[in-house]
């Protein structure tokens, strides 16, 4: 690790402490779980649900097309009671997971359905709780575009005025209550809307202003997940970064550029180790 590399871990380090960073998580955050039971891929995802629910062939491996496939000739309940049986077990949070949790950050947001940051976040309980706010799937809430739930996983008729703890999860969760975007219909949905921001709880939109994000265990390397990420991130500060050892496809590298994203070329395991060790005074003060 060069020693630019190593003083700019600091430096994110300080800023979690600060809340003036905002945690950005994707599906390879599993990679860093010893114990891994759920899916961790989309592909892996694809291939659990079309093990149970026969599908044609050419869309067995494409998650939300096989999605859309079994729940326009099953049932969306199906859909649901599959995402459900993939996402059952909840790994054991990672050192990671349990250092972003406990740092000074406001606002995470994770792009998985899994409950691995939930449960880090249940395990470094400090006052004054926290929040948890998902999207929810418009062919089961028509016209609610997210789903607000405390902390012990009561549903909630709004995100109370002094919540300073937010967990968004913008295409669901497992935990507590099974909301899933999954199916090519659900993004369609939300993609209609997203450029004005209305599926993006306003409580997201007001902490994100300023906010430098800090994305682990990303890929920008499809139209979805770029999409997703340009409007999260909007009218923050004009300066982020990416944990990034793979070398980027041409579109991956061209969203970089345009949204002011330092890559990082750390395989996540060995950036991980670095941040939680820069991290630990912090969380020990």
């Amino acid at each position: 690790m060069t020693a630019s590399t190593h003083a700019l871990i600091h430096a994110l380090a300080r800023s979690l402490d600060t809340g003036a960073i905002i945690p950005y998580l994707g599906p390879d955050m599993l990679s860093l779980c010893g114990d891994l039971k759920v899916p961790a891929t989309p592909l892996a995802l694809a291939e659990s649900m079309t093990a149970k629910v026969s599908v044609p062939h050419k869309i067995r491996k494409r998650l939300t097309q096989a999605a859309q496939f079994i729940e326009n000739f099953k049932h969306r309940k199906s859909v649901v009671h599959l995402m459900n049986e993939a996402f059952a077990a909840t790994p054991a949070p990672s050192a990671l997971h349990l250092a972003l949790a406990g740092s000074g950050a406001g606002l995470w947001v994770d792009t998985w359905y899994d409950d691995t940051l939930a449960a880090a976040l249940a395990k470094t309980q400090q006052p004054g709780g926290w929040a948890q706010v998902q999207g929810l799937s418009q062919s089961e809430h028509f016209g609610q575009w997210t789903g607000v739930y405390a902390d012990d996983g009561s549903a909630l008729p709004a995100l109370p005025a002094d919540t300073h703890r937010i967990l968004y999860k913008p295409i669901g969760s497992h935990g507590p209550a099974g909301n899933y975007l999954v199916s090519d219909s659900d993004f369609v949905e939300v993609l209609t809307e997203i450029d004005i921001q209305t599926p993006i709880p306003a409580a997201v939109q007001a902490w994100r202003s300023g906010r430098n994000f800090l994305f682990l265990g990303c890929r920008f390397d499809d139209q979805l997940t770029r999409c997703f990420a340009r409007q999260i991130m909007k009218r923050s500060s004009e300066r982020h970064w990416t944990v990034l050892p793979e070398e980027p496809t041409r579109m991956e590298a061209r969203f970089l550029q345009e949204q002011g994203i330092t890559r990082i070329k750390l395989p996540l395991a060995q950036f991980a180790d670095a941040l939680v060790e820069a991290m630990q005074p912090a969380l020990v003060a």
